[in-house]
C-alpha cells in the first residue's frame, strides 16, 4: 500500500536526466498518483531558463519517458504557470516530492495553502543525483555536453 493517494512534483524536464527520474521514481514510489507540474515556456523565461525544448516537446517526451520507466503508474500532467500550481489549492494533494535544490518551497506552499483553507502536505526530499564527478546532474550541464544523462563525465579529460 502506498503512503499517499496523491502528491505533487514539478519541473521543466527539458533534457531529462538521471535526476528527474529520481524525482519521478520517488513520486511513483510514494503515492498512488501523481500530479506533475511541467513549467510553461512563458514560465521558465520568467525564472531564467531557456529550454531547449517548447512545452509540447517536453510534455510528449515526458509522457513516453513515464510510460517507459513507470509502467502502470496513474499520473497527470499540468502545466505550470508558477511555481506551485495546482498543489496549492487541490486538496487532495498529501505531499510535495523536491529536490534537495528546491526543498525552500514546500514552507512556501504551505503557507499558500494554509490561506486557501487546505491542510499543510508533507515535504518529501529527494537527494541530489550527482555525476561521476561528484557534482550534481543538471540539464544545464548535460546541455554544455560536460556530462550525460547518466552523469557520466564527456569532453576530453575523461
Amino acid at each position: 500500500m502506498k503512503k499517499f493517494a496523491l502528491v505533487a512534483l514539478g519541473g521543466t524536464f527539458d533534457l531529462i536526466h538521471r535526476g528527474h527520474l529520481e524525482l519521478l521514481r520517488k513520486g511513483f514510489e510514494i503515492s498512488s498518483r501523481v500530479v506533475i507540474g511541467l513549467t510553461s515556456d512563458e514560465f521558465a523565461r520568467k525564472r531564467g531558463k531557456i529550454p531547449t525544448y517548447n512545452y509540447e516537446q517536453r510534455h510528449r517526451t515526458l509522457e513516453g519517458v513515464i510510460r517507459k520507466n513507470f509502467p502502470g503508474a496513474r499520473y497527470d500532467i499540468s502545466k505550470l504557470e508558477n511555481d506551485f500550481g495546482p498543489a496549492v489549492l487541490e486538496k487532495g494533494v498529501e505531499a510535495l516530492v523536491v529536490s534537495e535544490e528546491t526543498a525552500f518551497q514546500g514552507k512556501e506552499l504551505n503557507r499558500l495553502r494554509k490561506m486557501g483553507n487546505c491542510p499543510e502536505v508533507e515535504i518529501v526530499i529527494v537527494p541530489m543525483a550527482l555525476a561521476m564527478d561528484g557534482k550534481k546532474i543538471s540539464t544545464t550541464r548535460v546541455r554544455n555536453l560536460e556530462i550525460d544523462a547518466e552523469g557520466n563525465i564527456l569532453g576530453v579529460d575523461k
